[in-house]
């Protein structure tokens, strides 16, 4: 049996919905598309840049967030990476930087990826990604 199916859209858990909608909105460029919540508590967003879609959900319910974050329920979050295409991975870099993320100069992967990994506020791994072979900064070079 066939059937149609059209995108994907991951869903993660975090801290503080409103803080994780300004590191995405700040660092990669979405754009808040749906929200919602209860009086100030926001329990849950959809972002969209392009075709990428995200969805971030509170890990709380309303009056049950602590004051800071769970240590092991955020190290959990280091098994899950979203990797994103992004032609031009050393103009990514140098955005990065200067909005104070902390990130490693790109690297070449075994497999021909050009690879900038980075963590958000949460400790999910981000991988902007490109074929080297295609990648915009070694195409002008």
């Amino acid at each position: 049996m066939q059937f149609e199916l059209r995108g994907i859209v991951a869903l993660i858990e975090v801290f503080n919905v409103s803080e994780s909608i300004e590191f995405y909105r700040r660092t990669l460029g979405f754009e808040l598309h749906q929200s919602a919540g209860e009086g100030s508590y926001l329990g849950w967003a959809w972002l969209k840049r392009g075709d990428i879609e995200l969805m971030l959900n509170s890990m709380y319910d309303p009056g049950d967030e602590p004051a800071i974050p769970d240590a092991a329920r955020t190290a959990a979050h280091r098994d899950t990476t979203l990797y994103i295409g992004c032609p031009d991975v050393e103009r990514a870099y140098e955005h990065l930087r200067k909005e104070g993320v902390r990130v490693a100069k790109p690297t070449v992967a075994p497999y021909g990826m050009k690879q900038l990994p980075f963590r958000d506020p949460d400790g999910y791994g981000i991988c902007l990604q490109w074929p080297a072979s295609e990648s915009s900064s070694e195409a002008g070079s």
